[in-house]
């Protein structure tokens, strides 16, 4: 072949065109026929698919056991491999003659020129014998003209395979159109094992997501062609497959991301798939080759919580060595933690850069937000009174944190008079900031204890002193220990020697007794919150301890009050005072008790605070401090007495108008007896209603009159025409000896009312003598009780009545203008040294503490039994008791009878029908309108 395409290209030289298209032509014949040759080797086994194929459109390997099913493919794919590999190597390659005899059938050449161009002539003497041949050659090629290869023949030969070829192909076609759109699928599924044909039911899923812990929402039921709603990052999708033989899966999609994801087999025919949700996406759950459920889900990010600085933090004004830390936190879902965490803003040379102070803030429960000011005592802590640079970190019940913009403040630290006790402390806070070694810090405090002063005078510190230093020295002791513990002995020494600086023995050793009980709270409480435990025992232990404390207080408090006699200052009342203070501080332990037993061990923990700060404020009480307690004490003895002196002026005006209130009743009384003809329809109750003043019925109704109310007002009885305005006499004589009694009353009631006019004026006096200020009430209620004087006079009860009513009111008034007034003042407000503290001493101290609330300022309940009101006369939701009730103090629930019932209509059919008479005075009929409005 080679050769005469050599010889073709040799003797075509003028025109290579030709000897290239012969030779495409070849290639496509070559083509041709190795299909014609290859589609009937591969018949037998494309049959043999066929039929596999028909079986699955009709579904019948599907109804086989996956294990079955894929024995069942496997051979038959098995057979079909061996009988292909054994038809292809039957498979003969095409000649070059069989190639051109092709070219030469399918171009309809004759006498089969190509076979005559691959001919080779007998060696030839003369050369005009090899021209003629050559002649020959081309005049071949000039008439072979288009050449084709044709298109393979590819209808099986034999009938039979015809006609089984065309069966199977109707078959199939059939089985097709029968299927639809699940024939793909069916198809699918036969070939392989394990997965369903879409014909199949899908299995019963139930999904749901369960948002986060730290959002307590109901969980979301995911259901087809309902959306789903927004969800939380970290919510755990669930889902729960019944009647499916081999595991589900799940898969995201479009960004959908889904960590943690479990596989649980419930039974053999149940599954449950669990998986976290971090972003948004498509989530598909697929199972057996099928998609069983899709669900487009939106992932909100879980945002770090907002923790930012309040104003000015740092120390708090001079004299104050508590640390201000305003702080705001929020986060949608809640906050866990709160943390201040600081550090040295200019840390000494040689100290150690790593030192950072973590003070934690209170949080009650996992609230939303958060706006609080802590000033917490610091003045302990090695830093007390340096620059510090300190950040809030912020936990939310998600877990995520985030971190305040750093602030530069001075922490608050106590002011100490005695230099040695300042050369103890610098000494101390080298040693606790690792600038010193244990070694120089020994031969510092004993250079210390030699110097001459109160530590070597005094043998119980010298003691403390020279023990310190053996901790230092001993090596046995390793070194974080030593310098814990040195660092807590010298500031309980320095504590000391600033105590005895201006107190004695008793005093000091009363502070040393109050500090290590606190300790001892303040642990027991620490460990209750660590470990979770509010047992019985722990309750008792912690018991013993504030007990501890308590007297250790009631020993501070003799020692104070012992110190103020020797300083010559004036106390009123000094066992009273220290009752009162006891009290106070019982009140405190109450709160920390309850708060303990609660499981609220922050709340605790900031109550044993609040008593530590009252605490130290008396031990750093001064002679000057003592004497401005007098000065406090006795204006709040004298503020006392006004507010009972208010109390009891209160009190004889509420009298006067019952006595006037009570004689207009009789006079009604008598007015209702002789229209009762009138107004009685047959029904003896119902006259009885139609008798009364419209303000009785509403009092046996249990509803307020009006404020200006009188019988007159309100109409006196059921007859329109009874009253306008005055009340008429009746038409009989009056009696003439009960005339003289109420004209007597009236005389007296004068004279009284006149007494309590100029007792309120003195009282006004003094008031203004002690706070420089008087309340505007004060006036309003002398010129209402002038009015009632002469109302009694001219023998008007009902004027009286409603002059005495507003004489009342402004004599309300005037006792919280007098509130407000201390309030603004601060007569009474509560030493610096000392917790706030009110109600009546105990026992026999007759401190005469009523009418004082807690921090000294006259209350209510002035000239009462004096209890304690922050303690009792509330009921569980802070309310005084009887408020929003009927002021009943049985505590019995009465349920109105029939008879009750009935009664109460016929009240309110008889003020029914007095609105529908307009001829009544205007103020009752617009306060009728208005009681029956909602009705």
């Amino acid at each position: 072949m080679r050769g005469l395409k050599h010889d073709l290209t040799a003797s075509t030289a003028q025109d290579g065109t030709l000897a290239a298209r012969l030779a495409h032509v070849r290639r496509h014949a070559g083509l041709v026929l190795y299909t014609e040759r290859l589609w009937p080797a591969l018949q037998p086994t494309l049959a043999m698919l066929g039929a596999y194929t028909l079986a699955g459109l009709l579904r019948l390997p599907q109804q086989l056991p996956d294990g079955l099913r894929l024995v069942g493919v496997a051979g038959w794919l098995s057979l079909c491999g061996w009988r292909l590999h054994t038809d292809l190597a039957q498979l003969r390659p095409a000649t070059s003659e069989d190639i051109d005899h092709r070219i030469e059938q399918a171009s309809g050449l004759r006498n089969r020129p190509l076979a005559s161009l691959a001919d080779t002539p007998a060696p030839l003497p003369h050369t005009s014998s090899a021209i003629l041949w050559q002649a020959h050659r081309q005049r071949l090629l000039a008439s072979l003209g288009t050449l084709r290869a044709g298109w393979p023949h590819l209808m099986p030969k034999g009938r039979t395979r015809q006609i089984s070829a065309s069966v199977l192909v109707l078959a199939l076609g059939l089985a097709t159109a029968m299927a639809g759109s699940s024939a793909p699928g069916r198809v699918l599924a036969a070939f392989i094992p394990g997965r369903d044909d879409p014909d199949v039911p899908l299995p019963h899923i139930d999904a749901w997501i369960t948002p986060p812990p730290y959002a307590p929402d109901a969980p979301i039921f995911l259901s087809a062609g309902h959306p789903i709603p927004q969800v939380l990052e970290g919510a755990r999708l669930s889902v729960i497959v019944n009647g499916m033989a081999s595991h589900p899966a799940l898969q995201g999609l479009r960004g959908m991301v889904a960590q943690d994801a479990k596989r649980q087999k419930l039974d053999p025919h149940s599954w449950k798939l669990e998986a976290t949700l971090t972003h948004s996406g498509v989530l598909r759950l697929s199972g057996r080759g099928r998609t069983l459920a899709s669900w487009p889900i939106t992932v909100l990010p879980d945002l770090a919580p907002q923790v930012a600085w309040g104003p000015s933090p740092g120390a708090g004004p001079k004299g104050d060595w508590h640390t201000r830390l305003p702080y705001t936190a929020s986060h949608a879902y809640g906050l866990s933690n709160l943390q201040v965490v600081l550090h040295a803003a200019h840390p000494a040379r040689g100290a150690n850069p790593k030192r950072e102070l973590s003070l934690p803030l209170p949080l009650t429960g996992h609230p939303k937000s958060v706006k609080n000011v802590v000033s917490p005592d610091l003045s302990e802590d090695p830093w007390a009174g340096q620059e510090v640079t300190g950040q809030i970190v912020g936990t939310a019940t998600s877990g995520h944190k985030a971190e305040s913009a750093p602030v530069t403040f001075r922490l608050g630290g106590r002011v100490f008079h005695s230099p040695i006790a300042r050369a103890i402390l610098d000494v101390r806070r080298r040693f606790a900031l690792e600038q010193e070694t244990r070694e120089d810090t020994a031969q510092d405090l004993e250079a210390l204890g030699e110097a001459p002063g109160s530590v070597r005078e005094h043998t119980g510190m010298f003691l403390n002193l020279t023990s310190i230093v053996a901790l230092l020295d001993n090596a046995d002791i390793d070194a974080e220990t030593a310098r814990t513990s040195a660092t807590n002995l010298l500031w309980d020494l320095a504590l000391d020697i600033e105590d005895r600086r201006t107190g004695d023995n008793a005093s000091a050793q009363a502070s040393i007794d109050v500090r290590a009980a606190q300790a001892d709270v303040a642990q027991k409480l620490a460990e209750m919150k660590r470990n979770g435990t509010h047992n019985q025992q722990a309750q008792e232990e912690l018991e013993q301890s504030l007990k501890a404390l308590q007297d250790a207080i009631a020993r501070k408090m003799q020692a104070l009050a012992e110190s103020a006699l020797r300083n010559h200052t004036a106390i009123p009342d000094l066992p009273g005072f220290s009752a009162a203070g006891n009290k106070a501080f019982e009140r405190l332990m109450q709160q920390l008790r309850a708060d303990a037993a609660n499981g609220r061990a922050g709340d605790a923990m900031q109550r044993l605070q609040d008593m530590e700060n009252a605490t130290e404020r008396m031990r750093n009480a001064t002679p000057q401090d003592l004497a401005a307690l007098a000065q406090q004490m006795q204006a709040q003895q004298k503020a006392r007495e006004q507010a009972a002196a208010l109390h009891d002026l209160t009190t004889k005006e509420s009298s006067l108008l019952d006595h006037a209130q009570s004689r207009l009743d009789e006079h009604l009384r008598s007015l209702s007896q002789q229209q009762s003809d009138l107004a009685d329809d047959g029904d003896g109750e119902a006259a009885e209603y139609a008798n009364l003043p419209t303000s009785e019925l509403l009092r046996r109704l249990g509803l307020p009159a009006p404020p200006d109310a009188s019988p007159q007002n309100m109409g006196g009885t059921g007859s329109p025409g009874a009253t306008t305005g005055t009340p008429q006499p009746p038409a009989g004589l009056p009696d003439p000896a009960k005339a003289e009694a109420q004209a007597a009353a009236r005389r007296t009631e004068r004279a009284t009312q006149h007494a309590l006019e100029q007792a309120l004026s003195e009282l006004k006096d003094e008031f203004k003598e002690l706070t420089g200020k008087t309340p505007d009430a004060f006036e309003a209620a002398r010129k209402n009780m002038a009015a009632a004087h002469k109302a009694l006079a001219d023998g008007d009860d009902a004027a009286a009545a409603n002059a005495e009513e507003k004489a009342l009111e402004a004599l309300r008034q005037s006792r919280k203008q007098m509130q407000d007034s201390m309030k603004g003042s601060g007569q009474n407000a509560p030493p610096s040294f000392l917790p706030s503290f009110g109600g009546s001493g105990e026992g026999t101290s007759g401190s005469g503490n009523a009418g004082q609330s807690d921090n000294g300022q006259p209350t209510d309940n002035a000239g009462d039994s004096g209890d304690d009101d922050t303690t009792t006369g509330k009921d569980p939701l802070g309310r005084k008791e009887g408020e929003g009730t009927d002021q009943n103090t049985d505590d019995s629930t009465h349920i109105p009878d029939t008879v009750a019932r009935q009664r109460a209509r016929e009240i309110e059919q008889e003020l029914r029908r007095r609105d529908s008479e307009r001829t009544r005075p205007q103020q009752e009929l617009d306060y009728l309108d208005r009681l029956l409005k909602p009705f």
